[in-house]
C-alpha cells in the first residue's frame, strides 16, 4: 500500500456532507459526493454498500483523552469514512460508562466508547457487572499516551512530595492517629487511575489498601471534592489536574509519564457483538479516529483543539485548562514551572494508536496484583480474546498509514519504571515477583 498523507480534515462543509449523507443510502450518498467534487479515500465505500450502519453510539467521559472521538465528530471525519450518525455522548462516570456499554445500543445505552484501558477485560471477565454476567468486549484501539496526573492537597505542599510518595506516609499515619482517614481518590476500581496512583503509593511505602481510604470519584468532579476537604490526593487525566491548579487547590506531585515514559491510557472499547456484525463498519470508524489522532498530534492545532475541548457540549472549562499540559507545559502548582516538556499527551506519535498487546498484560498483571484478577489467570489466552489489534492494522492499512507508523511487533517489549522496577510481559510472574506491596502472594 502506497503512503498517503492524512487528507487535511474539512472544516467548512462538514454539515453539507452530512445532509448529503442522510440524504439516502451509502451508495446514494457516494454518488451524490463525487458529483459536487468530493473523493472518499479507499475504504470508505470500497464495496457497494458502504459501511452496515451509517451510525453507532459512543460514550466518552470529560477527560483530554477523548480527544480523538469528539475531533472525529467535530471535523466529520465519521462522515467522511460513511458513518455520518454517530452520536459521541457524554457519560457522567465510568461507572455509567459501563452500565450503558452492558445495555448496548439495541437497548438505548451505547455500543463503544473512549474507556479505560482495563474495563474491556473486567467486563468481560464478569468482574464489574451485575450478577457478574461476562459482557464480552473487544479493544480496537489505544486513544492516547501519557499525561495523567496525581494530585495532591495544598495541606501537604511543606511535605515535598513528588515522584517519592513517602513523605505522605508518616502524614497519612499521623491523620490516621488523629481519627481521620486519608482518603486518596481514582475513577473506576481497577481502572487506570486506580492502577497509577496505587503504583505511585506503593514505590513510596504506603500501602493503598491498608494505609489510606480509596474513593470513587468520577474525573469531572474530582477538583470540587477537594476543594471541600474529601480527598488528600487523586488520580485523573487532564484537564482536571490542570484546573486544580489553575484554581490553587492542590498541585501536581507528578505526571504519570514521569512515572511510566510513554505509557499507554485509555482506549476504544466496543462491544464485541457489534464488531462482528459490523466489520465495514468498525475499519471505517477506526480510519476516522485514526485520522482524528494525526490532527490531535499536531502542536499546530493544540490551541484549536482546547477551544474545542472547553466549549460547553464537549468538557465546559475555561480552554487554558486544557492548554497547557496539551503543549508540554507543567505548572505543578508548588513552585516549579517546567515548559515544552515531552510529558505532553501523545495521540499519535510513538505507536500511540495501536493497542500493544503488551502493554494489555501489564494493566492484567497489575489487577492481578491487588486481587482483581485471581493469580492463575491466564494473562496471555485473555490478551488474545479482548485485544484486536488485527482489526486496527487491517484498517491502518486500508487507510495508507505510513508503514513506519505501523509497529511490526504485537509487543513492545520490556518496560522500565521509575523506581527501576522492569515488566516483562512474556513473565508477568516475575515482576509480580519483585513488587513489595501487593495482595498476590
Amino acid at each position: 500500500m502506497s503512503e498517503r498523507k492524512t487528507p487535511e480534515p474539512i472544516t467548512a462543509g462538514v454539515s453539507r456532507r452530512s445532509l448529503l449523507l442522510r440524504g439516502g443510502s451509502a451508495l446514494g450518498a457516494s454518488a451524490l459526493l463525487s458529483a459536487v467534487g468530493i473523493s472518499l479515500p479507499g475504504g470508505a465505500f470500497a464495496q457497494a454498500a458502504g459501511p452496515e450502519v451509517t451510525g453507532v453510539k459512543l460514550g466518552y467521559i470529560a477527560l483530554t483523552d477523548a480527544a480523538p472521538l469528539i475531533v472525529a465528530k467535530e471535523k466529520g471525519l465519521f462522515a467522511k469514512h460513511g458513518m455520518p450518525d454517530v452520536d459521541v455522548a457524554k457519560q457522567a462516570s465510568w461507572g455509567a460508562t459501563r452500565d450503558n456499554l452492558v445495555l448496548g445500543g439495541a437497548a438505548n445505552g451505547i455500543d463503544g466508547a473512549h474507556i479505560l484501558t482495563p474495563l474491556p477485560y473486567l467486563m468481560s471477565a464478569g468482574k464489574v457487572t451485575q450478577n457478574n454476567v461476562p459482557v464480552p468486549m473487544v479493544i480496537l484501539a489505544r486513544l492516547n499516551l501519557d499525561c495523567q496526573g496525581l494530585s495532591v492537597s495544598n495541606e501537604y505542599k511543606d511535605l515535598k512530595v513528588g515522584l517519592d510518595a513517602s513523605p505522605l506516609k508518616a502524614a497519612f499515619e499521623k491523620k490516621k492517629a488523629d481519627g481521620k482517614d486519608a482518603k486518596v481518590a481514582m475513577t473506576f476500581p481497577g481502572g487506570t487511575h486506580d492502577l497509577w496512583i496505587r503504583y505511585w503509593l506503593a514505590a513510596g511505602g504506603v500501602d493503598p489498601d491498608k494505609d489510606v481510604s480509596t474513593i470513587v470519584v468520577p474525573p469531572p468532579q474530582m477538583v470540587a471534592n477537594m476543594k471541600v476537604g474529601n480527598m488528600d490526593a487523586f488520580c485523573v487525566g487532564e484537564p482536571w489536574n490542570e484546573q486544580l491548579v489553575n484554581q490553587g487547590i492542590g498541585f501536581t506531585a507528578a505526571t504519570t509519564g514521569e512515572l511510566w515514559k510513554g505509557h499507554p491510557e485509555k482506549a476504544l472499547g466496543m462491544r464485541a457483538d457489534w464488531v462482528e456484525k459490523n466489520p465495514k463498519a468498525t475499519r471505517a470508524l477506526l480510519m476516522a479516529v485514526m485520522e482524528a489522532q494525526q490532527w490531535c498530534e499536531a502542536m499546530a492545532n493544540k490551541d484549536e483543539l482546547s477551544q474545542i475541548l472547553g466549549r460547553r457540549q464537549w468538557f465546559n472549562v475555561p480552554p487554558a485548562d486544557v492548554l497547557g499540559r496539551l503543549k508540554g507545559d507543567v505548572n505543578y502548582g508548588n513552585g516549579r514551572v517546567a515548559k515544552a516538556t515531552d510529558l505532553y499527551m501523545k495521540f499519535w506519535a510513538g505507536h500511540a494508536s495501536y493497542p500493544f498487546k503488551s502493554h494489555d498484560a501489564w494493566f492484567l498483571a497489575e489487577n492481578v496484583r491487588w486481587g482483581k484478577f485471581e493469580p492463575t489467570t491466564d494473562i496471555k489466552a485473555m490478551v488474545a480474546k479482548v485485544n484486536r489489534e488485527d482489526l486496527w492494522r487491517d484498517a491502518a492499512q486500508t487507510l495508507g498509514v505510513a508503514a513506519a507508523d505501523i509497529p511490526a511487533s504485537a509487543s513492545r517489549g520490556k518496560e522500565t519504571f521509575f523506581d527501576g522496577k522492569v515488566f516483562d510481559p512474556e513473565n508477568p510472574s516475575a515482576y509480580l515477583a519483585s513488587l513489595g506491596i501487593k495482595r498476590v502472594a
